[in-house]
């Protein structure tokens, strides 16, 4: 691997991105997926913490606004609303869960996507009187301690070890979770987000090569590139303030995320030109070369 990280790059990226999403969009854009309430939860409420917290746990090579949207329509559904309470989870039976969860297209692989989501619901139960509040109270709401926490919980099962929240545990799905809580659910008691890392997905990382934040020539496993994403952007919004306070790597997150999603991903992978070039927000830092990543999973990197 050949790649370097430009911090300075990386710092007008971040002030530019933050500050253009903050005010006029990208791409046209303000908003996330998740940002709209489910019908009659009240933001910050333990319904809504719920709603995000077993959402995102199956935010994993989806279509994040159908995936949003999906988990809404259930949640607004009387007949499938007992998805989003830890307490009848446990009640009920897998089988049951799989199929309910299909109704509205919230789950795509049915088993799978079930047994992660009834199982990190009835974690919460059992362990935290089905409140999340109750976990992130006991980690001293330390984010640190949270992600830590999520990965070393584990019960037995048939003489195996298995997680007590599988995906909410994972290197990405954790730190969002968090960002979440905070930009979504307005849990502002939680400390340390500065040390939580940015989490990473194809977004993230298509648009933090094609800004030349990392580049190089590299090819290969993408996740292999996903630790120097993550030390790229927290050495790059090093010295940056929002507001009062210092910037923060998961403040570029969902800038990040429209620049790609609506912007990078049509980039072509050969001549790394873009259509939309004229009207990217971020126009003055795009970098020629090829950015190619495929399936997700792997990537060709000429920059």
């Amino acid at each position: 691997m050949s790649v370097i990280i430009d911090s300075e790059r990386g710092r007008k990226a971040a002030d530019l991105l933050f500050n253009a999403f903050s005010t006029t969009g990208i791409h046209g854009r303000t908003d996330m997926p998740e940002d709209v309430l489910p019908a009659a939860a009240t933001r910050g409420s333990l319904e809504h913490i719920l709603f995000i917290t077993l959402t995102v746990c199956i935010d994993y090579q989806r279509d994040a606004a159908a995936l949003w949207e999906s988990s809404r329509h259930t949640f607004g559904d009387p007949a499938t609303r007992y998805l989003f309470d830890p307490r009848a989870l446990h009640e009920t039976t897998l089988s049951t869960i799989v199929r309910d969860m299909q109704k509205y297209g919230l789950s795509k692989k049915p088993q799978q996507d079930a047994y992660i989501w009834s199982t990190v619901g009835i974690s919460f139960y059992k362990k935290w009187q089905g409140d999340p509040r109750n976990f992130l109270e006991n980690c001293k709401w330390g984010a640190l301690r949270v992600l830590e926490h999520l990965k070393n919980d584990i019960h037995p099962l048939n003489e195996r070890q298995v997680t007590d929240f599988p995906f909410l545990r994972g290197d990405k799905i954790g730190p969002l979770w968090l960002r979440m809580l905070r930009d979504n659910a307005g849990i502002t008691k939680i400390q340390d987000l500065d040390r939580v890392p940015i989490p990473v997905d194809i977004h993230i990382g298509r648009a933090t090569l094609a800004l030349g934040v990392v580049r190089g020539q590299y090819s290969g496993g993408f996740g292999n590139l996903f630790e120097t994403i993550r030390k790229a952007w927290f050495e790059s919004v090093r010295g940056l303030q929002v507001g009062e306070r210092p910037m923060m790597a998961l403040d570029v997150d969902e800038p990040l995320w429209h620049l790609s999603r609506f912007g990078c991903t049509y980039r072509d992978k050969q001549s790394g030109v873009c259509p939309l070039i004229q009207s990217c927000e971020a126009k003055s830092l795009c970098i020629k070369g090829k950015v190619d990543i495929h399936n997700g999973s792997t990537i060709e990197l000429y920059t």
